[in-house]
């Protein structure tokens, strides 16, 4: 992290906070849309102002204190592996995929390295920056287990940059979020990031399968939560968003 962004430590910001201490890093898709990019470099390794995205996450679990992290591979797994064998001061799990397993099948693989404890979720294909505080502890400070399967980190819509969907979700006052309807534009995203209960995985589908099979239950079940990201958020998924991102982190002096 930089000075540009939030880069307080965990006790500076906030006393007596729980936070996860385990992360699951999803690193095994194709990245179709950034090809050519991605023929020969794994979407998380892909450079951003000259540091693979997969380093800027890892680093910002580091730094609120995460101390183990299980990354799924697939695609051009043997190079994200190469990668971070080197890195020591965070222990790192693999869960190899023979067949990838999209985000939900993935996760329900790593469950066993996962332990029994909530665990943070971050898709190694993001960019964000933090407001005032940083995003991972407003999660760790917002997350109840008592009333919550899983909290996301929601972008609103309109500020996320690189990305021209319609959004994902409505948040109520208490932070309840429900589908967009068909219809409609929806204020709020996916940010990529999740904390986590085990229990959100309870009965899954066999084999591949996505997040949003168990979110939909949870949301029936008024367990599905998500706090508003405060600061800046940017979606990388072809190689004019990679240019439009690096542009804009550029202007604005940001590094890695």
């Amino acid at each position: 992290m930089t000075a540009t962004t939030a880069s307080l430590t965990p006790s500076s910001q906030m006393s007596n906070l729980t936070v996860p201490k385990t992360a699951m890093v999803l690193a095994a898709g194709f990245g179709k849309r950034l090809r050519p990019l991605t023929e020969t470099t794994p979407k998380p390794m892909v450079r951003v102002l000259g540091r693979p995205m997969i380093d800027v996450v890892l680093d910002r679990l580091e730094a609120v204190g995460v101390e183990r992290a299980v990354v799924n591979l697939h695609h051009l797994g043997h190079v994200i592996r190469d990668h971070l064998k080197t890195r020591k001061s965070l222990e790192i799990i693999f869960s190899e995929e023979e067949e990838i397993l999209e985000t939900g099948g993935g996760i329900v693989k790593a469950l066993p390295l996962l332990g029994d404890e909530p665990f943070f979720t971050v898709n190694a294909k993001i960019i964000w920056l933090n407001g005032k505080t940083d995003a991972l502890l407003r999660m760790a400070q917002q997350w109840d287990p008592a009333k919550m399967d899983a909290l996301l980190l929601l972008q609103p819509t309109v500020t996320a940059v690189g990305y021209g969907g319609q959004g994902d979700f409505l948040m109520d006052q208490t932070g309840r979020i429900r589908r967009r309807p068909g219809w409609q534009v929806a204020p709020f995203l996916y940010a990529g990031i999740q904390i986590c209960h085990p229990r959100l995985f309870r009965d899954p589908p066999a084999g591949a399968f996505s997040t949003n099979v168990v979110w939909d239950r949870a949301i029936e079940e008024e367990r599905l939560y998500g706090l508003r990201h405060d600061g800046e958020w940017y979606h990388v998924s072809t190689p004019a968003q990679l240019e439009e991102v690096e542009r804009h982190l550029g202007y604005h002096g940001i590094r890695f």
